[in-house]
C-alpha cells in the first residue's frame, strides 16, 4: 500500500465533493441551521402553548386564574365566548380551552366542589399531556390561595434539595444542540462515503481506477480519510462556533478527547457507508437503504431517548452499533466532563466495531470492483 497514492486519491474525492453543490449545502445545513433548529425546538417541553378562556363567572377568582397563565409556558390567554370555543379548536388556534362556569366562585366559597371544563387538542401530543397537568396545578393553586387569603408554600415532609450540575436551569436546548451534532456526524459520514462511491460508478470513473496501479484498500482508505476529514472539520465548526459561541451552550469536558472519539466514529461510519453503497449500486437504492439504517441507528442508540427505557434485548443488540458507543462517549465527555479513565471501554468497543466494519466493507468492495 502506497501512502502517497492514498493521499492523491483522497484529494480527488475532495475535488469531486467540491463539484457537488447539493452535498455541500447538506454539510453546511447539518452543522449550522440543523443545530440551531434542534436547540430551539422543545418537543418534550411546554413552550408558548396557545390557550383560551371562557370566563362565565367574571369574578376576582376567575380573573386570578386568567392572570396565572404566562410565558414561557403559555402565551397570554384569549378571552372568548362559549360559541367560539369549538370553532377555534377545530381551526387549530388553541391547544387548550378552559371554561370557567357561572357561579364558580360562589360554589368554591360555599365549600362545594365545582367543575371546570378543560378541552385539549390532543393532536398536539408534545404539549397536550404536559400542558393539562400544568393547567390543573395552576387552577388548584389559585383556588387554594384564594380560599386561604394568602400565598404560601406548604412545608414538605421531606426536604429534597436538587442540584443540577451540568445544566442548572434544565434547559432542553443544551441537550438538543449537542445531540444534533452527534446525529449529523453519523448521518454525513455514511452519506458522503456512500455517495462518493455511487457517484464514481454513475460517472464511469470506477473503470478508470481499475486500469490504474491501485488496490482496493487504497481506494477505500482514500474515501474514508477524505470524507471523514470533511465531517470532522464541519463538526469542529459546529461545536465551537454554533454550539458554544452562537447558542452559548457550555462544554463540560475536553474537546480534544471528544474529537478523538469522533475520529473513531468516522472510521466506523465511513466504512459502513461504503458497505451500504456496494449493496445498493444506484443512488435511489442507496437512499432507500439509508432510511432502513439511519433511523434505527439514531432512534435506538440513546441520542433521542435514554437506552435504559428500551427493552433489554434492544439495548443488547444496539451495542453492536458504532454510534451507541459514540453517544455514550460524547455525553460522558460533553455533559459530565468524563476523562479517558471512564470512557475507555466504549472507546475500545468503538475501535473493534470500526475494524470489523472496515473488514466487511473491504470484502464487499473487492467484489464490487470485480
Amino acid at each position: 500500500m502506497n501512502a502517497k497514492t492514498v493521499y492523491h486519491l483522497g484529494i480527488k474525492e475532495l475535488r469531486g465533493l467540491m463539484r457537488d453543490p447539493i452535498m455541500l449545502v447538506l454539510i453546511v445545513y447539518s452543522f449550522t441551521l440543523a443545530i440551531w433548529a434542534m436547540a430551539n425546538s422543545l418537543p418534550d417541553g411546554l413552550s408558548n402553548a396557545a390557550i383560551s378562556i371562557v370566563d362565565e363567572d367574571r369574578t376576582m377568582l376567575s380573573q386570578r386564574i386568567n392572570d396565572a397563565f404566562y410565558q414561557p409556558y403559555f402565551i397570554p390567554p384569549q378571552l372568548i365566548t362559549i360559541s367560539e370555543m369549538d370553532a377555534r379548536m377545530d381551526a387549530g388556534l388553541d391547544t387548550f380551552a378552559l371554561n370557567i362556569p357561572s357561579g364558580f366562585t360562589r360554589d368554591v366559597m360555599a365549600g362545594r366542589v365545582p367543575d371546570i371544563q378543560l378541552n385539549v387538542d390532543a393532536t398536539r401530543m408534545s404539549q397536550a399531556f404536559t400542558g393539562a397537568g400544568y393547567i390543573q396545578q395552576i387552577v388548584s393553586g389559585e383556588v387554594t390561595e384564594y380560599l386561604n387569603g394568602y400565598r404560601s408554600d406548604s412545608d414538605p415532609t421531606v426536604d429534597l434539595v436538587l442540584r443540577a450540575r451540568y445544566n442548572p436551569e434544565l434547559d432542553a436546548s443544551w441537550f438538543g444542540a449537542i445531540n444534533s451534532v452527534m446525529n449529523s456526524i453519523t448521518m454525513l459520514a455514511i452519506i458522503l462515503t456512500g455517495a462518493a462511491l455511487i457517484r464514481e460508478k454513475e460517472h464511469g470513473t470506477v473503470e478508470h481506477l481499475l486500469v490504474m496501479p491501485v488496490t482496493a484498500e487504497e481506494i477505500m482508505l482514500s474515501k474514508i480519510w477524505s470524507m471523514g476529514l470533511v465531517v470532522l472539520v464541519a463538526s469542529m465548526f459546529g461545536i465551537v462556533f454554533v454550539v458554544e459561541l452562537l447558542l452559548g451552550v457550555p462544554v463540560a469536558g475536553s474537546l480534544l478527547l471528544f474529537f478523538l472519539g469522533a475520529v473513531l466514529m468516522l472510521f466506523a461510519s465511513t466504512a459502513l457507508g461504503i458497505f451500504i453503497a456496494t449493496m445498493a449500486g444506484t443512488m435511489p437504492q442507496f437512499g432507500l437503504l439509508l432510511m432502513l439504517v439511519l433511523m434505527p441507528l439514531m432512534v435506538l442508540s440513546g441520542g433521542m431517548t435514554p437506552r435504559e427505557s428500551m427493552p433489554e434485548i434492544i439495548q443488547t443488540i444496539m451495542l453492536a452499533a458504532p454510534n451507541t458507543h459514540f453517544i455514550i462517549i460524547a455525553q460522558a465527555i460533553l455533559f459530565r466532563g468524563a476523562g479517558l479513565a471512564v470512557i475507555w471501554p466504549n472507546v475500545l468497543a468503538l475501535l473493534v466495531i470500526g475494524i470489523v466494519l472496515f473488514w466487511l466493507a473491504l470484502k464487499r468492495f473487492r467484489a464490487f470492483l470485480r
